[in-house]
């Protein structure tokens, strides 16, 4: 059973327009096109015990995972994705390279009436920028950042990255859009251009950086701080640590309070490795499951068991996979023109240092996540 709310109330839609003028050149001009993709007119409303388990969830992972190591960057922007239903909330995976949460900012700013929260975004934003650079440089000054995506003028986000960037420069911190092919190393650092990068925002999806031996070198050389990095990925997003959370034997054995395996086991849907050995198994299970590449990202290679095909199934099973008990995402009633329509929606939590930042949904029809849903994309929550 999914949860379905009828949604009444709806976002300025002036106030988020008069808001992209504001921020004005590229940006402006670049989501212009695609800003009714972007962003929903929905408001989901949470309750406070639903957020207060996201926060229980997101807290025990962080016990999971442990403590990082010390003078190393800490991971900007992870996103913690839940589905919300009748049954609960249930954490399905953690990204480390999340996207939106820029865009996600602007649009709540927009909603303020130009009243400016104790908690200004923009500003918790920087601050964590320079949070990453000084756990690694201590006193130094940052001067540069690149935000860094193959072909990132192709990306459906390139807007975001603008964004980012004018964000960043108000904070006199230089900033460049960069392919990772621009980046060349010199005199034991990274440079574009012939400036010196201090601090790479990676939205690389290649997350070990195998096809980047360069940008990975300069990080294991410390010739420039990476965030989020490979060892951000491999302990909070490859897929098998779902696994983990949610085997209550496993979290007892690696000494996790029995507070946080109750959120974990409540809040992480049960997931399995897959084994060809099983795959008998698994197809007569396959309708109770949905299946994910064990080093996939956003819904590339993901399927429901109950929409895949033989040939596809044979082809998982022969794959690096992991199977996750559905959990179906919740439902809203948005009017579309003059029809109502039910999207499916999930919610992301950004988070930084353990701690939400920002909370925001995305609405979508499918089998996952989209920015292709006539009246979906990014909605504001309260």
């Amino acid at each position: 059973m999914t949860s379905t709310i009828l949604q009444r109330a709806e976002i300025d839609r002036q106030a988020l327009n008069d808001r992209i003028i504001l921020e004005g050149g590229a940006f402006a001009d670049a989501i212009a096109p695609i800003k009714h993709q972007l962003f929903s007119s929905v408001v989901l409303h949470l309750e406070a015990a639903q957020i207060d388990k996201m926060r229980a969830v997101i807290a025990a992972v962080e016990a999971v995972v442990g403590e990082p190591e010390s003078n190393t960057a800490l991971g900007v922007f992870y996103g913690y994705d839940f589905h919300i239903n009748e049954q609960g909330i249930h954490l399905i995976e953690v990204n480390t390279n999340a996207g939106g949460a820029f865009l996600n900012a602007l649009l709540i700013e927009s909603q303020r009436g130009g009243a400016k929260s104790d908690a200004n975004l923009e500003q918790t934003f920087i601050e964590m920028f320079r949070n990453e650079w000084q756990r690694v440089r201590g006193d130094a000054p940052l001067k540069s950042i690149a935000i860094v995506d193959e072909d990132p003028e192709s990306q459906f986000l390139y807007p975001e990255f603008l964004l980012a960037k004018q964000m960043l420069e108000r904070a006199g911190i230089t900033t460049y859009i960069v392919d990772p092919s621009n980046l060349h190393v010199r005199e034991d650092y990274l440079y574009v251009d012939g400036q010196r990068i201090d601090l790479i925002y990676n939205r690389l999806t290649d997350f070990d950086l195998t096809r980047y031996p360069h940008i990975r070198t300069a990080w294991e050389m410390n010739q420039v701080v990476l965030t989020p990095n490979p060892t951000h990925y491999q302990r909070y997003a490859d897929k098998r640590k779902l696994a983990i959370f949610s085997n209550a034997e496993m979290l007892h054995a690696e000494g996790i309070s029995q507070s946080g395996i109750d959120a974990l086991v409540a809040g992480v849907p049960e997931t399995k490795l897959v084994r060809p050995k099983d795959a008998e198994q698994w197809w007569a299970e396959r309708k109770q499951w949905f299946f994910k590449p064990m080093s996939g990202y956003g819904s590339k290679g993901a399927y429901r068991g109950d929409k895949v095909t033989k040939r596809v199934f044979e082809e998982i099973m022969q794959s690096d996979y992991v199977a996750q008990r559905l959990a179906a995402p919740g439902e809203c009633s948005v009017k579309v023109g003059e029809d109502i329509q039910t999207l499916k929606y999930d919610v992301r939590c950004y988070v930084y240092a353990g701690l939400i930042q920002v909370i925001a949904a995305r609405l979508y029809q499918g089998q996952t996540t989209n920015f292709r849903t006539q009246g979906g994309g990014f909605a504001l929550v309260l």
